[in-house]
């Protein structure tokens, strides 16, 4: 992780960053929010203390081309494959301060026939120390709080994307758009510098995924309605959310870019409206109550929109002209970098909010309908079942 400061230009932002526009996302009934907020528990899966967690799992150290990071990856793999979502592992090696390194990002996309994607997206790797295994970094909120996170989206999501698909199969469903998009799930790996954080020493496997898919081109299809003749893998990208550095108690987020201001409006109305209907009181934290609870967001100022961002996976799809909502604690947290970001520097309050505002936020974002979904219990497997 970097902190750059510059102007951003206007050259970046093409005609993809524009595509769609601003739009308001239509809001879930009350009904459906209490579907999605109670089920599943939105504890269960970032709870350190249970063993069984998604958290817990990937709370190891895992730094790129070892060992850990193999055991994470399958553990994600299996999670995703087990909810029957289309798995690819991006697979390349590149050099490194210290030598020839093999990265693999994670890939996995619930409906690999849309047109169109959101991307959820958070590193999986950790930072790496010319000491381990004395230093043992397992980076609780820098990323694996967030891939929990994802991994809870894709939990809670799944019936309802597969009734939407059942629905849109039947004819039920008449939005486009809505038929033309799916969720799509990105693990980098790599985003940690093995030295020094520099252009060529960071976000391996975002550069080596952002320059594959910028040259990867689609066969035109019924169903494909992008501009331009020759489509790409990074056109089908609607936008990129990028979590990092979450799960700390009370971060402070702000908007970056203007192309994407209106997603983080559409987070703050949503964590707005959880707030006021007193769903992000849990047990005896009152903090949290209504007229208690205080906004994770930064309000948008013209002073501080496109007057620079921080440096991290998103980066060289920003170049490239995707639109990017950068979801980062700023400042960081203190724990950034050292071996207290652990477990310790994790409150289940605060990412519960998280999973809340995240099921929310794509739900909307998706047209999904919660208020229709049947009780369901959540298919969980060891990658050895599979």
């Amino acid at each position: 992780m970097n902190f750059i400061s510059f102007l951003l230009f206007s050259a970046l932002y093409t005609c993809l960053a524009s595509r769609l526009g601003d739009r308001t996302l239509p809001e879930l009934s009350a009904s459906g929010i209490t579907t999605l907020i109670t089920t599943p528990d939105p504890i269960k899966n970032v709870d350190p203390s249970n063993p069984a967690s998604h958290l817990s799992k990937i709370l190891i150290p895992r730094v790129s081309d070892t060992e850990n990071n193999t055991i994470v990856r399958d553990y994600i793999v299996s999670t995703l494959k087990a909810l029957q979502w289309h798995v690819e592992i991006d697979e390349f090696t590149d050099k490194t301060p210290i030598g020839t390194k093999r990265f693999r990002n994670i890939i996995a996309t619930k409906d690999p026939t849309a047109s169109r994607r959101v991307i959820l997206a958070a590193h999986y790797d950790s930072k790496y120390s010319a000491t381990y295994p004395d230093d043992q970094f397992v980076g609780a909120t820098d990323s694996a709080a967030p891939c929990a996170m994802m991994l809870d989206v894709a939990e809670a999501l799944n019936p309802l994307l597969d009734e939407r698909k059942k629905r849109l199969d039947e004819g039920l469903e008449d939005d486009e758009d809505v038929a033309d998009t799916t969720l799509q799930l990105v693990f980098f790996d790599g985003e940690e510098a093995f030295v020094v954080w520099t252009a060529t020493d960071s976000i391996y496997g975002a550069r080596h995924l952002a320059d594959k898919w910028a040259s990867t081109y689609l066969s035109p299809h019924g169903k494909r309605r992008l501009m331009g003749t020759q489509s790409t893998e990074l056109t089908g990208i609607e936008h990129l959310i990028l979590l990092d550095l979450l799960g700390a108690p009370q971060p402070s987020l702000r908007s970056y870019f203007l192309d994407t201001a209106w997603l983080f409006d559409a987070l703050v109305s949503v964590e707005r409206r959880l707030g006021e209907s007193g769903a992000f009181a849990y047990g005896e934290e009152q903090g949290m109550a209504p007229e208690k609870w205080t906004t994770y967001f930064q309000p948008r100022t013209e002073l501080k929109i496109n007057m620079g961002y921080i440096g991290d996976d998103h980066v060289p799809f920003l170049e490239r002209g995707v639109p990017v909502l950068h979801l980062i604690a700023d400042p960081f947290p203190p724990v950034w970098h050292t071996l207290k970001d652990d477990a310790t520097a994790l409150d289940i309050p605060t990412m519960r909010r998280w999973n809340l505002m995240l099921r929310v936020l794509m739900s909307e974002y998706l047209h999904l309908r919660p208020e229709d979904a049947q009780p369901h219990s959540a298919v969980r497997r060891d990658a050895s079942e599979l």
